[in-house]
């Protein structure tokens, strides 16, 4: 905890850091509590997105970090709520790695262990440089998974149920966190088999895995098959992609090429102290077995990784490449580095210098590569301005509906009007961020033009009838037809097809781990003879 609020510490000082996700998910987060203060528990269309005009942001972006930051923005100022979030995240990544730590060094070294993992270097690049708040979230998550994996040796088919758990909440928190966490879970099962000669872990640890997807199917199963509506192919954009942010790549943006040599710098420095660490901590290493050969592996897999000479898997392992920046992978090496430091370097000195260094290393970094933005209080009132007054905030290209264009459209247009600015007089009844309600008293025929983008899930019902709506050429706005005279008009964000599946599946699968449980706490109780 108190490592966690170190890290904060200059935020009293300097301000909030405004690193490049850091809109984005304020944005999110005020906008998830105006939804809810409408009634809408879980929310999928991001209403004020791309000025007014929409974008099914919540359909693909996990809602763990989400929640989160709309619950503390219901009890505490904007310009605190990112703050108290790094806090909360930091703290429980501590307890976390604690909680592994504990099982193979003394306490002092545990509390060192998790202290370091907390406040670990890359961890400060994401919270002052890159404000990714869902990703620093699945920090929680990795120091769990090796617990788990090595509990799965010992316990067998006992840890299913908690990995599968541990894998769902993966899913929900962050994707490109739970890829990692995914396939650092695919290659702990095959050194745990290997080292033991038992299959039978892989087919438990699969098993898990199935379960995890299953349970998360809810967001899964829509984020998937919508993704069709939406031009998500944008993800891995120029500048985004595996290829042009693999350690020291330099591309044609120099703002890009800051950065990565910033990024770089760090998980060099991160690279070297872990191999130090692994050496060093090889002399002990039956000490530490089976953990210790299981992080040997997963820092060598990870050190692969980061460089072009892992390009092939890039572009051909399943959705590897959806993570865009190889250096995430980073967020891993931070639990094998606190970890292995805390095992090789017993001594308070050694370890003292060296965290100095790495301090001077990102010191370094931030001085003559990329200093940290920053945001004061009225940045974060003029945000509050703009959604209350329906000015919204800019949209995602990746999430922008396919037939959206979000530099053609008018941050002033009217919520409702007739094609070809036709005479036509509109009395709204209800707008809010799934349901828009309103009369329209039109002198001919035509088209309703809304400040909405168009999108599959908007079911449009006039003087109580579904009608076949179209999209506004150019600008991707709904248009609703309607003949003369008044028209009640009722538009509103429906459950698919998709949502209800997945809905499903995760029901059935939550009885499934339930049943699975009580199971096997059955054959765990004593047998009594009657």
């Amino acid at each position: 905890m108190v490592a966690a609020f170190l890290v904060v510490l200059p935020w009293f000082y300097q301000g909030v850091p405004s690193g490049h996700d850091f809109e984005f998910h304020l944005n999110s987060w005020m906008e998830v509590l105006s939804q809810w203060k409408q009634g809408i528990l879980y929310p999928r269309w991001a209403a004020m997105a791309n000025r007014g005009f929409g974008e099914p942001r919540f359909v693909f972006y996990p809602p763990a970090s989400w929640i989160l930051g709309a619950t503390l923005g219901a009890i505490l100022p904007w310009k605190v709520v990112p703050g108290v979030y790094v806090w909360i995240v930091l703290t429980l990544s501590g307890c976390s790695m604690f909680l592994l730590a504990r099982g193979w060094l003394a306490r002092q070294d545990a509390i060192f262990a998790a202290a370091l993992y907390a406040a670990n270097p890359y961890h400060l690049v994401i919270v002052y440089w890159r404000s990714a708040f869902a990703e620093l979230l699945g920090a929680v998550l990795l120091p769990l998974l090796v617990l788990l994996v090595l509990r799965l040796r010992e316990k067998g088919q006992a840890m299913v149920v908690p990995l599968g758990l541990l894998v769902a909440a993966a899913w929900l928190t962050n994707l490109p966190s739970a890829v990692m966490l995914n396939y650092s879970f695919a290659l702990m099962l095959v050194v745990s088999a290997v080292t033991r000669r038992s299959p039978r872990v892989l087919m438990q640890g699969a098993a898990a895995a199935a379960f995890g997807a299953a349970l998360a199917a809810f967001y899964l199963v829509p984020a998937v098959a919508e993704q069709k509506w939406v031009e998500i192919a944008k993800v891995v954009a120029p500048g985004v992609r595996p290829q042009d942010n693999f350690l020291f790549t330099m591309i044609a943006d120099p703002r890009h090429n800051r950065f990565n040599l910033l990024i770089s710098m760090v998980a060099v420095a991160e690279l070297v102290a872990v191999a130090g660490a692994l050496w060093l901590s090889s002399r002990r290493r039956r000490d530490f077995e089976p953990l210790w050969g299981m992080l040997a592996a997963w820092t060598a897999a990870i050190a692969l990784l980061l460089f072009p000479l892992s390009q092939f898997a890039w572009e051909h392992l399943p959705k590897l490449r959806f993570m865009q920046l190889p250096w995430r992978w980073l967020l891993c090496l931070n639990a094998s580095f606190a970890l292995l430091f805390a095992m090789a370097w017993r001594r308070w000195v050694p370890r003292a210098l060296i965290c100095i260094a790495m301090l001077m290393v990102l010191a370094t970094a931030w001085l003559l590569a990329q200093p940290p933005w920053w945001e004061k209080s009225g940045d974060f009132s003029n945000m509050v301005r703009d959604l209350e007054d329906g000015r919204g905030y800019e949209g995602t290209d990746e999430y922008l509906p396919n037939d959206g264009d979000a530099y053609e459209i008018k941050p002033d247009a009217p919520m409702v009007k007739l094609e070809d600015n036709a005479r036509a007089r509109i009395q709204m009844q209800k707008w809010s961020a799934e349901e828009k309600s309103f009369t329209a008293d039109v002198s001919q025929s035509g088209n309703l033009v809304l400040r909405l983008f168009s999108y599959p899930a908007w079911q449009t019902e006039v003087n109580g009838q579904v009608v076949e709506t179209d999209d506004q050429d150019y600008t991707g706005q709904l248009l609703i037809p309607v003949d003369a005279g008044e028209n009640r008009v009722r538009v509103r964000f429906t459950r698919t097809r998709d949502r209800i599946l997945g809905d499903i599946i995760s029901g059935i699968t939550a009885l499934l781990m339930l049943a699975l449980l009580l199971w096997q706490r059955r054959r765990r109780l004593p047998h009594h003879k009657t």
